[in-house]
């Protein structure tokens, strides 16, 4: 439990192949069922204060009350997930926090010298995420998402399948959906 952002809610992984990465963790760790979205819809993003295009393919599953994000970029747009992935690495890139009152814990996220690597949003307003730059070690950036909206009935979506998966339909698209 982080006394400045509470607990971490969600483990992201930055790949290289999203459905090699599916693959693996529904074979190797038996977690799933994965919902996965070809190419997500930003309604902005922004790379250090910069508007990027990034492109991102993006696949969702939980191990109980923790979701695992795969994060295949789709282009070479400066994000922090490009950096990681130009230094040589793929796997576990962020921790990430939600919130309901994303605005108070960026606001406090700032106000304690925490620095935004990159933002952006995706489904309106209660869609917002920021990743800020804290880097130290390879898995150590703090991202915070905003879950007042339809990404936490998604999300929480996501938990409730993974409950009582069977092993059945292992990937589950998803059109326009909700990161």
């Amino acid at each position: 439990m982080s006394r400045i952002f509470g607990a971490v809610r969600q483990n992201g992984y930055i790949v290289r192949d999203i459905h090699a990465a599916m693959e693996h963790w529904i074979k190797i760790m038996g977690v799933g069922p994965w919902y996965y979205m070809d190419r997500v819809k930003t309604d902005y993003f922004r790379h250090r204060g910069v508007d990027s295009p990034v492109e991102m393919s993006i696949a969702l599953a939980n191990s109980g009350d923790l979701q695992i994000e795969l994060i295949q970029q789709r282009n070479d747009a400066p994000s922090m997930y490009k950096e990681f992935l130009d230094r040589g690495r793929e796997g576990l890139q962020h921790m990430s926090y939600w919130s309901t009152d994303y605005q108070a814990l960026y606001d406090r996220a700032l106000s304690l010298g925490y620095k935004v690597g990159h933002e952006g949003q995706i489904g309106g307003p209660q869609g917002r995420f920021a990743y800020f730059d804290t880097e130290a070690h390879p898995g150590t950036v703090i991202e915070i998402s905003d879950i007042s909206g339809a990404k936490g009935r998604f999300f929480e979506h996501v938990r409730q399948a993974a409950l009582g998966w069977d092993g059945s339909r292992p990937i589950r698209e998803v059109g326009g959906a909700k990161r």
